[in-house]
């Protein structure tokens, strides 16, 4: 074999081993490339697997067509299209406005299935608005007590955002305390037992927040407007756009913006910024103190010292004697001595200056449950006697 053969086969082996080497790394790369699509379909589907069923983008409810039919949960919560709401509050008319707050107007709605509904619907743009939305729903899809205002759904649809809760057919605890007829205010009618009920019930609602939820809820804007009332005056906590979760140390605090109503803040919460349960337990005071006395927690066009409920009352709640003198007058005859006396202190012990000094919610609850309990035996027995009363003459 001569030299030109030998090249030739050696040129003919080397362009046999670039080919192969060629192809094993295209086949490398083809396994490689498969390998890859193969992972992300995989995660793909894991990830679309883990959604949870049933959620829809806000841009989905817009083009949403029968809104009668269509019915999405969410986090426990049904999540409505402006549509929906639109429809039930009768194009939210003037003449459907039941309540104003921080939030926004609310209206009277009803949804298709005949089910009446109270619908906030928010005017208030920017950070704090879109906060107190999110702080709300994200609150009331975890919390479940019969002494809370029910959330039944939300709208977040473009620039809406709308909160949906079971309807309350007497409105706010403030409402019945302070009527106002025309343009001016008249004798409250809420008689002393269902004030007692009122107070216990709501007193559950903030134990419920307080000892039953860890971390604690604390509410930061409890007052007489956000205590609502039923057909059978059954009262529910509600209003939950200012609250704040807080700290899970014995006796420990959360800083943060002083928020909340005048009259109902707590001294040490206003100072500082440090915000506990026992923030909370100062605002439950003043409403029982708005239940025994009938009055507004300020008002600037009273006499001097009588301005502010707390510093006006407080004197009077622990002396037997005086303690009948800041009694609501509509409730004359309707009480024992006994009952606001009790009542009063425990009113006194809420609105102490020092949040240490203030009972917890539960010792509340334990406090006033027996009187209540006495309200409905003597209701009981009063009822009997009058029967029997209205009886005895066929005997």
């Amino acid at each position: 074999m001569d030299s030109s053969d030998e090249d030739y086969k050696n040129k003919e082996r080397r362009a046999l081993l670039i080919i192969m080497t060629f192809a094993s790394f295209t086949l490398i790369l083809l396994l490689l490339s498969c390998s890859y699509y193969c992972y992300l379909r995989n995660k793909l589907s894991n990830f679309l697997n883990n959604q949870p069923k049933g959620r829809m983008d806000s841009e989905d409810n817009c083009n949403i067509s029968n809104a009668k039919t269509q019915v999405i949960i969410e986090k426990g919560l049904q999540v409505f299209n402006f549509k929906q709401l639109l429809s039930a509050t009768g194009g939210f008319g003037k003449s459907n406005v039941i309540g104003q707050g921080g939030f926004g107007l609310v209206y009277r709605g009803v949804l298709q299935d005949g089910r009446k509904i109270a619908v906030k619907l928010m005017d208030q743009a920017g950070k704090q608005g879109e906060e107190e939305f999110r702080v709300e729903v994200e609150m009331l899809s975890r919390l479940r007590s019969p002494y809370l205002l029910a959330l039944i759904g939300y709208c977040s649809e473009s620039h809406h955002r709308v909160l949906v809760y079971d309807f309350m057919a007497n409105g706010g605890l403030q409402e019945h305390l302070y009527p106002i007829r025309g343009s001016k205010s008249v004798p409250s009618n809420l008689e002393w037992e269902t004030r007692l009920r009122i107070a216990l019930e709501a007193a559950k609602g903030l134990e419920y927040l307080h000892e039953h939820i860890t971390p604690p809820v604390i509410h930061r804007d409890f007052k007489s407007s956000n205590i609502l009332l039923d057909n059978d005056f059954h009262a529910k906590v509600s209003d939950f756009g200012l609250a704040k979760l807080g700290s899970c140390r014995a006796g420990g605090h959360v800083s943060t913006r002083v928020l909340g109503t005048q009259g109902y803040v707590a001294p040490e919460y206003a100072l500082t910024g440090h915000l506990t349960t026992k923030s909370d337990v100062y605002s439950y005071g003043v409403v029982l103190l708005e239940l025994l006395t009938g009055r507004v927690p300020v008002d600037m066009k009273r006499s001097p010292g009588e301005a502010v409920l707390v510093s006006w009352a407080l004197p009077h709640l622990t002396d037997r004697d005086k303690v009948i003198e800041i009694m609501d007058p509509v409730l004359e005859g309707q009480y024992s001595m006994k009952e606001i006396v009790q009542v009063a202190a425990i009113a006194a012990m809420c609105v102490q200056s020092e949040a240490d000094y203030r009972p917890l919610m539960a010792d509340v609850v334990q406090s006033l449950v027996p009187l209540v309990k006495h309200q409905r035996q003597s209701s009981k027995i009063s009822s009997c006697s009058s029967f029997s009363a209205t009886q005895s003459p066929r005997l």
